[in-house]
């Protein structure tokens, strides 16, 4: 069951930019019993995450920013910084720099990017310097986790650094396009036909042994 929560929701966000993949893992509980040594079984509670790249889509938006290879951007949430790979930006009342949810998109000093309002030429350069007018006004805040596994998922296309995070060199970012979602939603359909038709099988052993059981009972008090 929690897979297939994992796997619809990997399919409503096929078209969501930024989004990465989610998955699960099994792994193998066991517990000493007093009565025949110990018990095994299955668990699923860890998640992971995907983080191949998505495809490059051209928007010709002025404010648009695809992340080619590793990296992401900086933002900041109501419960701190955290890190996305979404970059559909646009401008506040303000004139900042935000993301779709309206949180601020940060600089390489970790404060929020103002684009003046006569910028109609603004041009975002491959290492995120943004420019009008041949002059720069700021760079977008490009970090890499120190630990990719260890980031938690807050929201769709947030995540928490616990593990920290640095500067990233040689960012590769490309104006006017945004980055896909990673998930392949024919292999999410074909995975979800797997998973319901092996739960459908555990389903069917259990009402077995539950007959077996049943029987021998009923045997052993005849």
């Amino acid at each position: 069951m929690r897979e297939m929560r994992l796997i619809a929701n990997n399919i409503a966000n096929a078209s969501t930019t930024g989004y990465r993949q989610q998955g699960i893992v099994f792994s193998e509980y066991i517990r000493q019993t007093d009565l025949a040594g110990s018990l095994s079984m299955p668990a699923a509670n860890i998640q992971n995450t995907s983080y191949q790249q998505g495809t490059l889509t051209q928007t010709g938006g002025q404010l648009d920013v695809g992340i080619e290879g590793e990296g992401f951007f900086l933002v900041a949430a109501p419960q701190g910084e955290r890190l996305t790979r979404a970059g559909a930006f646009a401008l506040s009342s303000q004139g900042d720099l935000v993301t779709q949810d309206g949180y601020p998109v940060l600089d390489a000093g970790g404060a929020p990017l103002f684009v003046p309002p006569d910028a109609s030429d603004l041009a975002i350069a491959q290492d995120g310097t943004l420019s009008t007018q041949g002059r720069p006004i700021g760079q977008l805040g490009l970090v890499r986790p120190l630990d990719a596994q260890a980031m938690v998922r807050e929201g769709g296309v947030l995540f928490r650094a616990d593990a920290g995070f640095e500067p990233l060199e040689n960012p590769t970012l490309r104006q006017g396009f945004v980055e896909s979602s990673n998930v392949d939603p024919i292999l999410q359909v074909a995975r979800m036909i797997e998973v319901q038709r092996a739960y459908e099988m555990g389903q069917s052993f259990l009402e077995r042994e539950d007959e077996r059981i049943r029987t021998a009972i009923k045997s052993f008090t005849r």
